[in-house]
């Protein structure tokens, strides 16, 4: 079987980590994911995956972090049966395969275009769903004016926030609510003072890779675009399921539950939106 040779770096680069993640977890008895895609993909890449330094506590958090966006995801396909699921920084995620979406949703993927090509060699592509892909930087502008406006629309964007400047989240943020009509927000963040310490651990700065925006008061970005709804703010001590970690894990956890200037390191977030009516993407750009 031939090995895909890795030559990402940076922020690319530490996508690495987390599909690494999911295929540790998969191994487990009580995986979380069960995510066996993300265990033949590792096989099939030629990179020493020691340099992510992932491990058991850390992999299974990245299995409960992806399994809680899943389960919004999930959601909102449910109550909106024909949507668009916008799955930004897709990275090798296997989670369009894990929710396996009826054929009435439009599914986007969007990445780097080397990621998109690496994605292709390394994952198939899903059956029963109109999937499409979009080689581009979430940040670069035009991607988005390709994607039809006619349906409520998920944007799902794991790992991504923290490697964007503020006001490149800021754009993304007001560009994705002016454009649809309605729909969610799904995404991870760190607070300050996680920003600093995640740019310490292995995965990060073996990469070479640098986290910018940190959000201390997730309430705050309802201020940026006409509609925005703090839904849930889940934070990484509460996350559903931390009866996965190993023991190690666990009163970790909870010694950090219980530091204040700590808990809040980090953060899974849910928001609604609705454009107003009258309120176009033109206006939206120029608040």
């Amino acid at each position: 079987m031939d090995r895909e040779k890795i030559t990402l770096t940076g922020a690319q680069e530490t996508m690495l980590a987390t599909l690494y993640g999911r295929a540790l977890d998969s191994r487990s008895p009580r995986s979380v994911l069960h995510d066996d895609a993300a265990a033949r993909a590792v096989r099939r890449i030629d990179y020493d995956f020691r340099k992510t330094g992932v491990k058991g506590t850390s992999a299974v958090g990245v299995a409960l972090r992806a399994r809680q966006l899943d389960e919004w995801t999930r959601e909102f396909l449910a109550e909106q049966r024909s949507a668009t699921v916008l799955h930004l920084a897709c990275g090798l995620d296997t989670r369009v395969h894990r929710i396996a979406p009826a054929s009435t949703v439009r599914w986007i993927d969007v990445d780097f275009p080397e990621v998109i090509d690496l994605r292709r060699r390394l994952l198939s592509e899903p059956d029963g769903v109109d999937y499409r892909t979009i080689g581009s930087s979430v940040t670069e502008d035009g991607w988005l004016q390709g994607i039809p406006a006619d349906r409520p629309t998920v944007a799902v964007f794991e790992g991504l926030s923290m490697y964007l400047r503020e006001d490149d989240a800021l754009r993304l943020i007001r560009s994705i609510t002016a454009r649809f009509p309605s729909g969610s927000l799904l995404f991870d963040v760190y607070g300050t003072i996680g920003i600093r310490l995640q740019n310490r651990v292995p995965a990060v700065r073996n990469a070479g890779a640098t986290l910018h925006w940190g959000v201390d008061d997730p309430k705050a970005l309802e201020s940026w675009a006409p509609g925005l709804t703090l839904l849930d703010s889940v934070r990484s001590v509460d996350v559903p399921g931390l009866d996965h970690l190993p023991r190690s894990g666990r009163l970790g956890m909870r010694l950090l539950a219980h530091i204040p200037v700590l808990r809040d390191i980090g953060r899974i977030l849910r928001y609604g939106f609705r454009t107003p009516a009258g309120h176009t993407e033109q206006q939206s750009q120029q608040r």
